[in-house]
């Protein structure tokens, strides 16, 4: 069945904006009064409200009750929402003046969150993901990554990539998985850090595939996680197996960012410690940028110098980094708004970093841009102008959400 949603405001479709580089807001094609047209979860037309309701006789309408201003349903391509347990000691260290690696050395960090998780039975990390899926889904966000990497081990991998499972079929919101049992070598593993990736090499990613838990695969480069050539080993074993790529790279160093490029993957992610040398890289390159501005906020470091990777021509995307370490918040609107300030980002980059960009980080073009024949999933914010959006830094959340056309009832 045909549905006319409106009248909106304003409707921000999205479309005609660059997939990389910078955008200025002048760019952004809007829609005053609009409609949008949706048959069977899918966006038909986007136009003027009027119009379509003249050019659909008899078609049913979903009126809006409230002047608002639409755009596509945010995509968080990079999170860890999956665990057990908290941090908040690791947290209270961090304020005191610790860094992350010597909380980490201490006891704390990855593997505090890996021993709590660990703890937790498939139905717990499953009810406990749920939670934070319908959070996000109720602040806009329509499209989840999700990732392990706090088991560490066969069988808590599969744990968790199971109730990843379990939650993306039940849930309204559609969730990608990543396998990221590459997190860092654990603890209680006999053996050292290649040994380790050898093992989920012939172990893990065999079961993985035969369940068809995730067709994604993440590894940490770092000090004390994995280095360069281990990872471009690992990454080149996965890709023969089939699965598409994504790294954790150049959070405290460089070195991750060129491996991810090397190895053809779909993003790297962080970003923080990237520098000039590495930046020109990323000019027009298929292996798209994620910046994750809550783990900034969450450890007390600069940002990833956003401002300079689209200046050079990167394809960029903003994430939560959703995690409870160094990103325990996880509001993305906020966090991305609170970027753009100290990186002098314009709306129109933010909007593309949180919609259509972060779909070509996880390898969608069916959704992000509302435009005919992608998903209608679809956002609404109680205003006349968009810009305010951004303006109330995050404190201002969306009325209405859509998933596939149908509003969640709860928001």
């Amino acid at each position: 069945m045909k549905k006319l949603t409106g009248p909106f405001s304003q409707i921000l479709p999205h479309d005609g904006l660059a997939m990389h580089g910078a955008i200025e807001d002048s760019a952004l094609r809007i829609i005053e009064n609009g409609g949008i047209v949706i048959e069977n979860g899918i966006i038909l037309e986007t136009g003027i409200f009027n119009e379509l309701y003249a050019k659909y006789p008899g078609i049913t309408v979903e009126e809006t009750t409230t002047q608002n201003v639409l755009i596509p349903g945010f995509i968080d391509c990079h999170t860890h929402i999956c665990f057990a347990g908290h941090r908040a000691k690791d947290y209270s260290l961090r304020i005191q003046g610790k860094s992350y690696l010597e909380i980490a050395k201490s006891g704390g960090g990855i593997w505090d969150s890996v021993t709590q998780t660990r703890l937790a039975d498939e139905e717990c990390l499953t009810a406990l993901l749920q939670g934070r899926v319908e959070r996000h889904l109720s602040e806009g966000v329509t499209t989840i990554e999700v990732k392990s990497g706090y088991g560490l081990d066969i069988a808590n991998e599969l744990k968790q990539l199971r109730a990843i499972k379990k939650v993306s079929t039940s849930s309204a919101t559609d969730l990608v998985p990543t396998c990221l049992a590459a997190h860092l070598p654990p603890k209680d593993f006999d053996g050292h850090a290649v040994a380790y990736l050898d093992h989920l090499i012939r172990e893990l990613l065999p079961l993985i595939k035969k369940e068809n838990l995730t067709n994604r695969i993440d590894i940490f480069i770092e000090e004390g996680a994995f280095s360069s050539n281990d990872a471009r080993k690992y990454l080149q074993a996965a890709k023969v197996m089939g699965f598409e790529l994504t790294v954790h790279a150049d959070q405290f160093s460089t070195g991750g960012l060129e491996v991810a490029l090397a190895s053809g993957a779909l993003s790297a992610d962080h970003l923080e410690a990237t520098s000039d040398k590495e930046i020109p890289l990323l000019k027009n390159a298929p292996t798209v940028a994620v910046v994750l501005p809550g783990a900034s906020l969450g450890l007390g470091m600069s940002y990833a110098p956003a401002r300079r990777f689209l200046d050079s021509g990167a394809c960029l995307a903003i994430a939560s980094d959703w995690n409870p370490g160094s990103a325990p918040m996880g509001d993305l609107l906020m966090q991305a708004a609170v970027m753009s300030a100290s990186e002098k980002l314009s709306t129109a980059e933010v909007f593309a970093g949180l919609t259509f960009r972060a779909a070509k980080a996880l390898g969608l073009n069916d959704r992000g841009v509302l435009k005919s024949g992608m998903l209608a999933d679809l956002q609404a914010y109680s205003c006349n102008d968009y810009r305010e959006i951004l303006y109330h830094q995050g404190k201002m959340k969306p009325v209405h959400v859509w998933k596939k056309g149908i509003q969640i009832a709860e928001v």
